[in-house]
C-alpha cells in the first residue's frame, strides 16, 4: 500500500444570501435537493480573516512539517472559536461517490491544546459518505498494515463511528481480518460511541476533536494500492 499526497485545489465556494430579522444575521444556503437551510446566528458562513490565516498555516505545516507546534496549537484555537459553518462539510470529508475520499493524519494535540507533535507514522482515514463507512490505517511500508473498519453517522458537525472488523496485513502475506462483534443493521452510532467533532473541513485539509478532547488535522491524500 503505497500513500502519497493528493492535489492541492480549492473549491469554488457557493453562493449566499444575506437578510437582518431582530438585529441578526442569518444565511440562507441552498441544498442539494433544492431546499433551504438556516445557518443558526454565531454559526460563521464565511471564514474570518484570523481563521484564513490559521488555515494557510495548516496547509504550509502539512506540506513542509517544519511550522512550530505552538503556533499550530494556535490555529487550532482560533479555528475552533470561529463556529465555521459545517453544512459542506460532510460531503467535502467523504465525497459524493463510494469509496470516498482518504486523508493523512498530520500533527495530534492533547487536551485543552497543552501540547502537540507531528504524528510520526503514516496514518490515512477514509470517509465514504455515500456508504457512511470510516477506515482508519497505519501504514508501515514493505512490513504491513492495521486497519480498522466500520460505519459512521453524522448530525451537524458531529461524525460518531463504530469499528466492526481488524484487518492485518503483514509483507506479502494475504490480509487477516477479524471481526469486532457486529451490532444490529439498523444501528447508528451515537454521542455514546467514538466521535469527531469537526471544526474545519475544505478540500486540503480538516481539523477536528475527538471524544478524549484531543485534536487533530488531517490533509487531503492519494491511498494507492500496488
Amino acid at each position: 500500500m503505497i500513500v502519497s499526497s493528493g492535489s492541492w485545489a480549492l473549491s469554488p465556494s457557493s453562493s449566499s444570501v444575506f437578510f437582518s430579522r431582530r438585529q441578526r444575521l442569518l444565511s440562507v444556503r441552498s441544498t442539494v435537493d433544492g431546499r433551504n437551510q438556516i445557518v443558526p446566528p454565531g454559526q460563521s458562513q464565511t471564514p474570518n480573516k484570523e481563521v484564513l490565516e490559521s488555515v494557510s498555516l495548516l496547509k504550509t505545516a502539512a506540506k513542509t512539517r517544519k511550522v512550530a507546534a505552538e503556533e499550530i496549537l494556535a490555529a487550532f484555537s482560533a479555528i475552533e472559536k470561529a463556529k465555521v459553518d459545517p453544512t459542506p462539510f460532510l460531503e467535502t470529508l467523504g465525497g459524493t461517490e463510494s469509496p470516498g475520499r482518504t486523508w493523512m493524519l498530520i500533527f495530534t494535540a492533547e487536551k485543552k491544546l497543552t501540547k502537540g507533535r507531528y504524528f510520526p507514522l503514516t496514518a490515512v482515514q477514509r470517509f465514504d459518505a455515500a456508504g457512511k463507512r470510516i477506515e482508519n490505517g497505519v501504514y508501515l511500508g514493505p512490513i504491513g498494515a492495521l486497519t480498522f473498519e466500520g460505519k459512521f453517522s453524522w448530525k451537524n458537525r458531529i461524525l460518531a463511528f463504530i469499528f466492526e472488523q481488524i484487518r492485518i496485513k503483514i509483507g506479502p502475506l494475504d490480509p487477516i481480518e477479524i471481526g469486532l462483534g457486529k451490532k444490529e443493521a439498523e444501528y447508528e452510532p451515537s454521542n455514546k460511541d467514538p466521535f469527531f467533532i469537526w471544526f474545519y473541513v475544505d478540500e486540503e485539509i480538516a481539523v477536528a476533536r475527538g471524544r478524549s478532547g484531543g485534536t487533530a488535522f488531517w490533509c487531503r491524500c492519494r491511498r494507492i494500492a500496488s
